[in-house]
């Protein structure tokens, strides 16, 4: 009975030494935030490191040095026989090795990576154990090139992620742009049309004498000039638009808010856009204002609120864990005085589809 209790806490502490512990660094990459081995400017950078990487691992194969061994084996009491059994066990071990590197990583993902290199470690402790009789065993450097090899590649996979993602942002940024611009243009025709209009109008007030009509249509075009210097100006400073602060506390319970801009002219079609088929309810307007810097006020409001960005690797994704008060606090502290703010959400949809007897979220 002791021998088996023996016997089954050694496998125990085996089984555990296989078990990758969970640590900070892993925790963190859970909520999207990786921690680099090496740094590198971009994905092809990696690329070209892990193709150098490659040729060490070739180059110390071909030169038979991944694997380590005794040159003194006697096999049948003959020394090349030994050494050619040496020799062929060695091939064997270091087959089996790279085997299960490559294997790592083929199957590789940025999170898995110390479970990947743990892998790795035990077989060349299988190995060695294996090898004991001919002091075969893999090459403390051609096993530390397999790891940075590993290393490179979960950082090359986490890089071309970063890359799509900013790419992604800045097509959709575009796109939002092109937008904008589409709707000044309709704008700009429209009321250079109506500036025509009301030009031909006071025209023929003059001739006519009716100096109380010339004065109000003379107030009226003085409104539409208004208006397109507005509009143009608006054309000629991209980072002017309007700041939003929404939530939709049915979709996403409360303390959660959305804040981003918009250069359109009717900024509420952006809300709507957003709170069309891809959410249940509408969402709720805190603030709407317009700035001549509005991406710079943007900006700010996210670092500001950096640390409780809920989706840390899709950056387009402007959400955070703080409640609309929170962020009155910091506009007021970035704008000055809020003129039209909204501190409690509405939230007539979701509110009205509560059955009886159910409580709102708080």
């Amino acid at each position: 009975m002791t021998t088996d209790l023996a016997r089954f806490q050694a496998q125990l502490a085996d089984l555990r030494a296989e078990v990758v512990e969970t640590d900070d660094a892993r925790l963190l990459q859970e909520v999207g935030v990786y921690q680099y081995r090496h740094v590198l400017a971009d994905a092809e950078a990696y690329k070209a490191e892990l193709e150098s990487v490659k040729t060490a691992i070739r180059d110390m194969t071909r030169a038979k040095t991944a694997v380590e061994s005794a040159d003194n084996f006697h096999y049948n009491n003959s020394l090349a026989k030994g050494r050619k059994f040496v020799g062929d066990l060695s091939k064997l071990m270091l087959r089996a090795y790279n085997a299960e590197a490559e294997n790592c990583v083929r199957v590789l993902k940025a999170g898995n990576l110390p479970s990947a290199i743990k892998r790795l470690q035990t077989a060349v402790r299988t190995i060695e154990k294996l090898g004991a009789m001919a002091s075969i065993r893999i090459n403390p450097v051609y096993h530390q090139t397999r790891i940075t090899e590993l290393e490179l590649t979960a950082d090359y996979l986490v890089k071309k992620q970063q890359e799509k993602e900013a790419e992604r942002e800045h097509r959709a940024a575009l796109r939002e742009e092109a937008k904008a611009l589409a709707e000044y243009r309709r704008e700009h025709e429209r009321l250079l049309k109506e500036q025509t209009h009301y030009r031909n109008a006071i025209a023929a007030l003059r001739d006519s004498g009716d100096l109380q009509g010339l004065a109000e249509l003379e107030a009226k075009l003085s409104d539409i000039d208004a208006a397109l210097a507005g509009i143009e100006q608006r054309e000629a400073n991209i980072r002017a638009g309007y700041v939003y602060v929404i939530s939709n506390i049915g979709s996403f319970g409360p303390g959660v808010v959305k804040i981003g801009m918009t250069r359109r002219l009717e900024p509420m079609e952006r809300v709507r856009e957003l709170g069309s088929a891809s959410v249940p309810f509408r969402f709720d307007v805190h603030a709407l204002f317009f700035s001549a810097d509005a991406v710079g006020i943007e900006h700010q409001l996210h670092t500001q609120l950096e640390d409780r960005r809920i989706n840390r690797v899709n950056r387009r994704r402007e959400y955070f864990r703080a409640t609309p008060a929170e962020v009155k606090t910091l506009l007021a502290a970035l704008t000055g005085n809020l003129l039209d703010y909204r501190d409690d959400p509405e939230a007539l949809e979701y509110r009205q589809s509560l059955g009886p007897g159910l409580t709102p979220a708080t």
